[in-house]
């Protein structure tokens, strides 16, 4: 086992880490929370920690992500570290490491501390994608990495879009004539006029692609006269001031309600963080071919065999350390 020193409470940035490091900061972590933990374990991991300075930065890391947990409940502290089934040492470092590669600090204070999506009406993990058939009939799929919460009464029939990705399809209103379907996000909202259609929260934007009918977008800090509409076809991104320019819907942008990623002439480092998004763990490319284009189908229920498919077919390696946590793509 390795050793460790000073314990560090506060990080003011985030420098980068080897995997290696990482991972033995994850088996202390696993280690000192063991009910089989002795004052001998303790004094290693104090020596450990004082052999170098990446050793306390990771230290701190790990102690700050469980200082993060320790104050949620457990059924919230759990999803946070997406434990495997097997609760064997080694599954748990593993399951460790890749939280602590994933997470500095900056986004434990995003995910952790503010429960984004945990407490939401509906949520889906990484990877994991839903259907909902709501009151009223209109089916709403959930992407990965989604949360909504439904607003339905007398008056209004609201989804309020807090992360992620969602495909609506409305049905007619039985209950009155005039409760309007809206899809509400962080910078506005989006009115469906009878119609499916798609929206995704960025940071910052929110996308719509509209499949049939039409919607009416309204970014929250804009003038009526700047509210956008949106026909079948027509896709847009718009932010809380302004509304965007239609254009045309890509090729394939709902293939994800089928588990697939459809490329057409794809920047790679685009690829890339798509399929971070249904991928735990670390995905990283190389500045040497994030220009490289690709065009395909990838299945998105199996990353894996996605990036299986992109080595086989383009001058890509994928480099994969801590059992596939952390993945590389780079030049072959």
């Amino acid at each position: 086992m390795p050793g460790a020193a000073g314990l560090i409470t506060v990080m003011h940035a985030n420098p980068p880490l080897s995997p290696d490091v990482l991972e033995q900061a994850a088996e202390w972590l696993v280690l000192l929370n063991a009910s089989t933990v002795s004052d001998e374990d303790r004094q290693a991991c104090e020596r450990w920690r004082g052999e170098h300075p990446d050793h306390a930065l990771a230290w701190a890391r790990a102690q700050r992500l469980m200082g993060k947990l320790e104050s949620l409940p457990p059924r919230l502290a759990m999803p946070a570290l997406n434990r495997p089934r097997s609760t064997g040492r080694r599954s748990a470092t593993m399951k460790l490491t890749g939280v602590l590669a994933l997470l500095p600090a900056s986004w434990l204070g995003w995910r952790l501390a503010d429960n984004k999506g945990w407490m939401a009406d509906h949520h889906t993990g990484t990877g994991e994608q839903s259907s909902l058939q709501l009151a009223d009939g209109s089916i709403i799929k959930l992407n990965t990495a989604t949360s909504i919460d439904l607003r339905f009464d007398a008056v209004q029939r609201t989804v309020v879009l807090r992360h992620g990705e969602i495909l609506i399809q409305t049905a007619k209103d039985t209950a009155s004539a005039r409760r309007p379907f809206v899809v509400r996000t962080n910078e506005g909202l989006v009115e469906a006029l009878g119609t499916r259609f798609s929206v995704r929260q960025r940071e910052g934007q929110t996308d719509v692609a509209v499949y049939e009918h039409a919607v009416r977008v309204e970014p929250r800090r804009a003038p009526i006269s700047a509210y956008l509409m949106l026909e079948s076809g027509q896709s847009a991104s718009f932010t809380a001031r302004r509304a965007g320019t239609a254009a045309n819907v890509a090729a394939g942008s709902d293939s994800w309600t089928h588990g697939m990623l459809m490329a057409d002439r794809m920047r790679l480092s685009d690829f890339t963080s798509e399929i971070q998004r249904y991928r735990g763990g670390l995905v990283r490319c190389d500045p040497a071919v994030a220009d490289v284009r690709i065009s395909g189908t990838f299945p998105l229920r199996d990353t894996d065999l996605a990036l299986n498919m992109l080595a086989n077919t383009y001058p890509i390696a994928v480099r994969k350390r801590l059992s596939g946590y952390w993945v590389t793509l780079e030049p072959s």
